[in-house]
């Protein structure tokens, strides 16, 4: 799935369970995200997309995840919002270990 001028792809490495909502940096090209909530009956995807609407400032219907329902990576589709806005509102591109 490609970005295009009316929508936003984004890679996104979550880990539930964390003692905040962060970004802790990049793993892979992927957006390495702390949520507290649990994987459990859909509440880390809830929260995951409410952290990135959030993060990037757009209604949480604007975030869907196009993949990894049951995963730990995901990838994310953003409506209403270019490719080159969400990278300049994502925090700088420090990497992380994996």
């Amino acid at each position: 799935m490609a970005a295009d001028d009316q929508a936003a792809i984004l890679k996104v490495h979550v880990l539930p369970r964390g003692s905040k909502n962060k970004v802790t940096g990049r793993r892979e090209g992927a957006l390495c995200v702390k949520l507290t909530a649990p994987p459990v009956e859909n509440a880390a995807n809830k929260a995951l997309i409410e952290f990135i609407a959030d993060l990037l400032e757009v209604r949480k219907s604007q975030v869907e995840i196009v993949s990894g329902h049951k995963s730990r990576e995901k990838t994310l589709r953003i409506t209403g919002i270019r490719q080159e806005e969400v990278d300049g509102l994502l925090p700088p591109a420090k990497q992380r270990n994996p």
